[in-house]
């Protein structure tokens, strides 16, 4: 039986790409993800007065979507940067989601432990990967001796 060379590979390319579209592209995946940015200032909430060495970082443990569920990103170790001695901070990292997002900020004084945390939750529009919050107000916290 003679097999004729130009029908197999048409099969043969049929067939690999096929099974290079179910399976996909694994080594794609990280340029896929979009880089986001938040930016802001940490003041206490009474003084005005800007705090720095506050831990400002995306929170893991506190996933939001605009739909149902949970936002489809597995999970690594998000960033956090500290506040400077004008309280100002540029939170930037790598998510892998759809077009619109919200991304949860815990700012948190592990230092000194003087100030209350404070959850965020950020929401970037459409198209948009910087954003820039309002100064975020943390209580201090009153020792009652």
């Amino acid at each position: 039986m003679k097999i004729d060379r130009r029908a197999f590979i048409k099969r043969m390319n049929g067939a690999l790409a096929g099974m290079i579209t179910m399976l996909g592209f694994a080594s794609c995946e990280k340029e896929s993800g979009a880089i986001y940015t938040v930016k802001g200032a940490v003041v206490n909430k009474e003084t005005r007065k800007p705090i720095a060495g506050i831990r400002v970082g995306f929170n893991p443990n506190f996933w939001v979507r605009p739909a149902y569920g949970v936002t489809p990103t597995r999970y690594e170790p998000k960033a956090h940067v500290i506040t400077n001695a004008n309280g100002e901070f540029r939170l930037t990292d790598r998510y892998y989601v759809g077009e619109s997002i919200k991304l949860p900020i815990l700012v948190k004084d592990e230092k000194n432990g003087l100030f209350q945390s404070e959850n965020l939750l950020v929401e970037f529009p459409i198209g948009v990967r910087t954003v820039t919050v309002d100064d975020v107000e943390l209580t201090e916290i009153k020792n009652n001796v």
